[in-house]
């Protein structure tokens, strides 16, 4: 058996079966509670610089399908599993899970107390962490862990935009024959994305709302995205912290008022901070396919899927300038909020759902009725 190493920066080590590539890479070890997904996770680029737990015992049972991907490759820094399935059994499978990792360079380590590691993750926080193939000394590893850089203060979306502007064109298409979806309606509306490190499915449904979409880099000026006369703009998830991104939030705060503004995730983020409001490193985040939100526009419940290590702090939020539309019912963290007088909202967590359940979809919904309104 090939060993694996996990290292992390407070000393603890874990030992296990490696199944990636043979090689060594440093991260913020965080985990991710989603019972089905792993390829989603593998591809969204909100994972950059993050080696990833997941809590599900078993993975690479399914394989991968190329339909899955949320980007053209995938993005985090390793993987830890508690068992990595040898068998593939899925007619959707194009690829095997360990090759699908290997081919992009990305370690594996199996055969590990994943329960142990989470439970040490949630007592401790998210950390920074080495997983290797190579280096079998705990000591060592342990020292490149705490010499790596921290998640705070990091600017990981200018690694992942685009290098250039695109149209997308595709809308949500059904995963089996028997799955039906709503038939896409002719593009009514223009809408200009910002690229932070966007997940495809997003991009699919707002096809499937009836947008024509026109994705731009990360550092687009607003008057560059005014020149493509919009009928609305849209701010993608993505990693890192979003304080850094001092350009970016300048950009959206010259679009606010302008242009109608949605934003996912990372783009809540800065729409927050482009409206004055204050963001901080949570413990050890949000990530899974299962956390209950509670809709205070409606009163209901929604089950929602998520992947964020930062959040806005409400108190910093002008209740005269701002309402806050959506809390977290685990740990009463902000999950949504719009604009009392100016056409923008937000949500933090991710309601294209890839994974995870569709309560949220509406919110698609939502930013097309804005935009016909302002149009």
């Amino acid at each position: 058996m090939d060993l694996a190493i996990l290292a992390l920066e407070d000393g603890t080590v874990f030992e296990g079966r490696s199944f990636g590539a043979p090689t060594e890479r440093s991260g913020e070890v965080v985990f991710n509670t989603a019972l089905t997904g792993y390829q989603e996770v593998f591809t969204d680029p909100s994972y950059t610089g993050q080696i990833v737990v997941l809590t599900n015992p078993q993975i690479g049972n399914y394989g991968t399908a190329v339909s899955d991907n949320e980007a053209n490759k995938p993005y985090i820094e390793g993987l830890a599993v508690r068992e990595f399935s040898a068998i593939t059994s899925n007619w959707r499978s194009d690829v095997e899970a360990k090759d699908f990792l290997s081919r992009a360079g990305i370690p594996i380590i199996s055969n590990l107390d994943t329960r142990a590691l989470v439970r040490h993750l949630r007592t401790k926080g998210a950390m920074r962490g080495v997983l290797s193939t190579i280096e079998k000394d705990p000591v060592k590893l342990v020292e490149k862990a705490r010499l790596s850089p921290s998640m705070a203060g990091l600017d990981l979306a200018s690694r992942v935009t685009t290098p250039s502007q695109y149209e997308w064109i595709q809308p949500v298409e059904p995963c089996s024959p028997s799955e039906i979806l709503r038939a896409t309606p002719a593009p009514e509306f223009h809408v200009v994305a910002y690229d932070f490190g966007i997940k495809q499915n997003i991009l699919r449904r707002l096809v499937s709302a009836g947008c024509r979409v026109t994705v731009v880099p990360a550092l687009t000026s607003a008057d560059d995205v005014l020149a493509l006369r919009p009928d609305g703009v849209f701010l993608s998830n993505g990693p890192g912290d979003p304080e850094p991104l001092v350009p970016q939030i300048d950009n959206v705060r010259r679009l606010i008022g302008k242009t109608p503004v949605f934003g996912i995730c990372l783009g809540h983020q800065i729409l927050g901070l482009a409206l004055g409001a204050k963001t901080y490193k949570m413990k050890f985040g949000h990530r899974g396919a299962n956390h209950p939100v509670l809709n205070k526009v409606t009163g209901k419940v929604e089950i929602t899927s998520h992947n964020h290590g930062f959040a806005v702090d409400p108190d910093s939020l002008s209740p005269n300038d701002i309402e806050i539309t959506h809390l977290n019912l685990n740990d009463n963290t902000l999950e949504g909020f719009r604009h009392r007088r100016e056409p923008a909202f937000c949500v933090q967590y991710h309601p294209e759902a890839a994974p995870g359940p569709h309560d949220s979809h509406y919110l698609f919904d939502d930013f097309t009725r804005l935009m016909k309104e302002c149009k």
